[in-house]
């Protein structure tokens, strides 16, 4: 039976889903398969959004309908019947996974008593622990410590068993007194008030009966702080306009309109989140044209309202954690994190980490090891959409420190028309920047054998992969992450120039993470030296080895050739055989086994035929190829046949991490690698 818990709230608002999102993260970070429930949802068209919003997250693969039980008219139809549906659909999703966290009512039904009751008994009957959330917002400690006795109360007067109990939306000044309150409660967690959460969306605001005239479709999903009703001259209306603000006019006040445009386009005024045009009336063809012209992705709104209905009925909008609102998804894993203990939560449960590591295990235990120690990290694209959706991520969940290199007015353009907050970034132009002297001084006095004059160095370092590579070798960042928009070469040759290969390393290579099903495995090389020599090869097992043991894979290193053992002859298996008898030699620590076939390396019926006395045949980590057409392909073939995450290339055996990214890199696949870098920065494994 899947362990499972059931986490409740006695009102609404409570930013329960933050909290459900936080517990199924932590959860995916210890045990394979974790599923959703949610007992009771809305008897709408409209899917649940908080189901949604759960069972987008990686590693939750149920559809929709088996992770629903009942409506709420069901419940008030007939109770019993109800609970026995309720009951008999969890147990379909139980069975199927390791874990299921169930999420209990909102309270935008029917605010009696009642429910937080029928919420104790499926609590119970599904033998699910409650964790209780109570929403902390605008109320003393007493307050929430008599709401919680109450529930708590209610809770085992239907069988029902605290698990523990979470106090959200906390003024920041007072959590430790309302912790202090509900210490007899123990274990007890209180978050802060975090405003983002609670704030509308765009796409909020059209779904209260507005519709998108104008502007780009993907920019609904932006968080609204305010509104201004412009009923005044354009100069008053513009002094008014901050951050994110929504600004809502009559639709014939076009001077209004275009001067909002204007401002918004501006980097001297705030970036808006929409312009909501009241009033029903159409816009001239002129100001059509003009709208058209100005190339902003401004979204506009119509609404037919007049002006006191329509700001009435938006200023009333309540934000929600949605599946597409990625800023809130992100703040609310961050604010989770930051003030749960769920090593201790998930204690509670009796979960212990998992010997299997799927592809999401593997990617959370990246972040959290990138954030046990912050590094900072600079991104020569900073232009690039992509690198700055993944600025976001990364900043937002404390993953490293970053610089972006580029123009800051083009940056500052891109990242306000795609949505995202890199505030907490350092931006750097390389063509105007104080360290650009520096940098060509230094890149002179290194490069002077090949000719290198300081007029010549000037330019070089205006580039940005020579910048970015010039402040990892100085210190003024602790590793690179490029190639988004830029070739291998391009991002990997000015740290073979400065920064060259670390200690007793000859051979700069690169690894990939192949996470499949149930645990990781490391392929070199797969990017870099296309036809080594076995000298070369021989480094690429070492630095293969260390790189997998410093990410938590135990190096059993397999030296692949189309011959096992002594069975074959050739010049490729002679260049293996040569190879893995240097690397015995150099590291013999190691457990290192070739030449050897890759059926014979990870199958462990093969094994005991091919080579029955190797501990390293049928149970291989590292898979080193003998060249890159072998790697390359095969790599590829694990990633698209048998459905493997392919998480790199991962730069090794140079002094200081910089790492490419494929120019087809998503913004996960960036955030990865950003967490990657960080840790080789952490960990000195060059």
């Amino acid at each position: 039976m899947a362990r499972n818990v059931y986490i409740a709230s006695v009102t609404g608002e409570t930013g329960k889903s933050t909290v459900a999102l936080g517990v199924l993260t932590a959860l995916t970070r210890r045990i394979g398969r974790v599923g959703v429930f949610r007992p009771i949802v809305r008897p709408e068209r409209r899917p649940d959004y908080v189901l949604e919003l759960l069972l987008e997250h990686d590693g939750t693969d149920l559809p929709y309908d088996a992770c629903a039980g009942v409506t709420y008219d069901d419940v008030h139809a007939d109770p019993d019947a109800a609970l026995g549906t309720i009951i008999d659909r969890y147990h379909e999703v139980a069975r199927q996974c390791d874990a299921v966290v169930i999420v209990g009512s909102d309270y935008t039904d029917v605010d009696n008593p009642t429910e937080f009751s029928f919420n104790a008994r499926i609590a119970a009957n599904l033998g699910a622990p409650a964790l209780l959330v109570l929403n902390g917002r605008n109320r003393t400690p007493d307050n929430i410590r008599t709401a919680a006795d109450a529930a708590i109360a209610e809770l085992a007067a239907n069988s029902g068993h605290l698990l523990g109990t979470m106090v959200n939306r906390v003024e920041p000044a007072r959590l430790a007194d309302v912790r202090d309150a509900l210490k007899p409660l123990s274990p007890v967690y209180t978050l802060p008030e975090e405003p983002l959460l609670s704030a509308p969306t765009v796409a909020d605001l059209v779904d209260v009966g507005g519709e998108l005239y104008r502007g780009d479709a993907e920019r609904l999903g932006r968080e609204v702080r305010g509104f201004v009703v412009a009923g005044m001259t354009l100069p008053n209306v513009l002094d008014r306009l901050t951050e994110d603000a929504v600004v809502i006019t009559p639709a014939d006040r076009s001077d209004v309109l275009l001067g909002v445009l204007m401002a918004h386009a501006s980097r001297t005024f705030p970036s808006l989140a929409a312009i909501v045009l009241n009033g029903g009336f159409g816009l001239p063809p002129q100001i059509v044209q003009l709208i058209d012209g100005l190339n902003v992705n401004l979204p506009i709104i119509t609404t037919s309202g007049d002006t006191f209905a329509t700001a009435t009925a938006l200023a009333a909008v309540r934000g929600r954690l949605t599946r597409d609102a990625t800023r809130k998804v992100q703040t609310a894993l961050t604010v989770f994190e930051q003030h749960v203990d769920d090593v201790e939560l998930l204690g509670q449960l009796d979960v212990t980490r998992s010997d299997v590591v799927t592809p999401l295990m593997f990617e959370h235990r990246l972040v959290d090891r990138a954030r046990g120690g912050t590094r900072h990290i600079v991104l020569p694209e900073g232009e690039e959409e992509r690198v700055l959706r993944a600025a976001d991520t990364v900043l937002r969940r404390g993953i490293a420190e970053l610089t972006l290199l580029g123009d800051p007015d083009r940056i500052q353009a891109v990242a306000t028309n795609v949505g995202v907050d890199i505030g907490a970034a350092r931006i750097v132009n390389p063509a105007d920047s104080e360290w650009r002297e520096r940098f060509a001084e230094e890149y002179a006095s290194r490069r002077a054998h090949k000719g290198v004059t300081l007029e010549l160095a000037h330019d070089q370092v205006a580039d940005v992969s020579y910048f970015g590579t010039m402040m990892v070798l100085l210190g003024l960042a602790d590793g690179m992450v490029s190639g988004a928009a830029h070739t291998t070469a391009h991002t990997i040759r000015p740290a073979f120039e400065v920064i060259k290969t670390s200690s007793g390393v000859s051979t700069v290579s690169s690894v990939f993470f192949m996470c499949l099903r149930d645990r990781v495995l490391v392929y070199g090389d797969c990017a870099v030296n296309p036809d080594p020599t076995a000298e070369q090869l021989a480094d690429i097992a070492i630095s293969s080895a260390q790189t997998a043991e410093a990410f938590g894979v135990e190096p059993r290193v397999a030296m692949l050739s189309y011959s096992t053992g002594e069975s074959g002859s050739g010049a490729e298996v002679d260049k293996v055989r040569a190879a893995t008898a240097l690397a015995r030699q150099r590291r013999p620590d190691l457990s290192i086994e070739g030449p050897i076939q890759y059926d014979a390396a990870v199958d462990a019926g093969v094994a005991r035929t091919k080579l029955p006395d190797s501990d390293v045949a049928g149970r291989a980590t590292v898979f080193i190829f003998p060249d890159l057409n072998t790697g390359n392909n095969t790599y590829k073939a694990v990633q698209r046949s048998a459905g493997a995450v392919a998480i790199g290339p991962v730069l090794q055996g140079l002094r200081k991490p910089v790492n490419d990214l494929s120019r087809g890199a998503l913004v996960r696949d960036i955030v990865n690698t950003i967490a990657i870098t960080a840790i080789q920065a952490q960990a000195s494994v060059f």
